[in-house]
């Protein structure tokens, strides 16, 4: 193999890893349809919902963002009325992550008082699509 070819197939796959990780990033965060999944609280380990909306965030022992994301939902949680928020460890509850296709942590659901998942968010939530979120809840 050329140099010249080498050097131009290490600058494509550089320019291809760049643009995938630059898009990743970019949906991150953002807001999600939950589709038609709905949430059992018996998998919870707090199996009542809160009255308006409860946000199910799921997470892992490893997870670095997770107790970023844990904060931001607890005191959303707190400042708001009739709003939960219940934390599922994957590491010790694998077969959930299957159940409600999570493929990353953290994931967050906004559930209704139903069960039914409104929305979904991978990551770290942004805050205004929180908002939004559960406002359409």
């Amino acid at each position: 193999m050329s140099p010249t070819l080498a050097l131009g197939i290490a600058a494509t796959l550089l320019v291809l890893a760049t643009t995938i990780g630059i898009v990743l990033r970019r949906r991150d965060g953002r807001r999600r349809d939950g589709g038609a999944l709905r949430f059992d609280p018996a998998d919870a380990a707090a199996a009542e919902f809160g009255a308006r909306a409860t946000l199910v965030q799921f997470s892992t022992e490893m997870c670095a963002r997770c107790p970023q994301v844990r904060r931001l939902l607890g005191g959303y949680a707190s400042d708001h009325e009739g709003l939960r928020h219940v934390e599922i460890d994957l590491t010790h509850r694998p077969d959930l992550s299957a159940r409600y296709k999570v493929l990353q942590t953290p994931t967050t659901f906004v559930i209704d008082s139903s069960g039914a998942v409104r929305a979904r968010f991978h990551g770290v939530p942004h805050r205004h699509a929180l908002a939004e979120a559960l406002a359409a809840v």
